[in-house]
This record gives structure tokens, C-alpha cells and sequence, in this order.
């Protein structure tokens, strides 16, 4: 029963990584740094956009790999 609990355990770890591919990733480092950018600016019209441009590029990224991470990909956009 161990045996089986750590495959299992095994076989979601390797498709959660199979999520995170190198586009994935640069597109969150990319999201990361404008809503770093949106959160320090004191422009309040500014910050609207910088977040806007955040989840653009998040968006794109889920859409690139065929919607897979688009539907349950949570706003969490603090300027709306």
C-alpha cells in the first residue's frame, strides 16, 4: 500500500512539473516584476495598467499550452 501511495505521489509531482515549462516560467517572472512595478508606484492609473499587463501575460502563458492553466487561473488582480 506504501508502494502504491508513492507511486501515485511520484506520478502527480511529474505532471504538476510537465505544467511549469521554461515559457511558463519566464511569463511569471515577467507578470512577477509588473505587479512589483504596480505595487511601488504611487499612480493609481499607472498601477491599474501594470496589472493589467501582469494578467495579460499570465493569460498568454495559460494560453499557450492550449488553455490547460487558463480556466483555473484565478484574478487576483488588487486593482479592480
Amino acid at each position: 500500500m506504501r508502494l502504491m501511495t508513492l507511486a501515485l505521489a511520484g506520478c502527480a509531482a511529474m505532471s504538476l512539473a510537465a505544467c511549469n515549462s521554461p515559457q511558463d516560467k519566464a511569463a511569471e517572472a515577467k507578470a512577477d516584476s509588473l505587479e512589483a512595478q504596480a505595487a511601488a508606484t504611487p499612480n493609481e492609473a499607472q498601477e491599474k495598467s501594470l496589472n493589467a499587463q501582469a494578467d495579460a501575460v499570465e493569460q498568454q502563458a495559460g494560453n499557450a499550452d492550449g488553455g490547460a492553466t487558463t480556466a483555473n487561473t484565478p484574478d487576483t488582480s488588487p486593482s479592480k
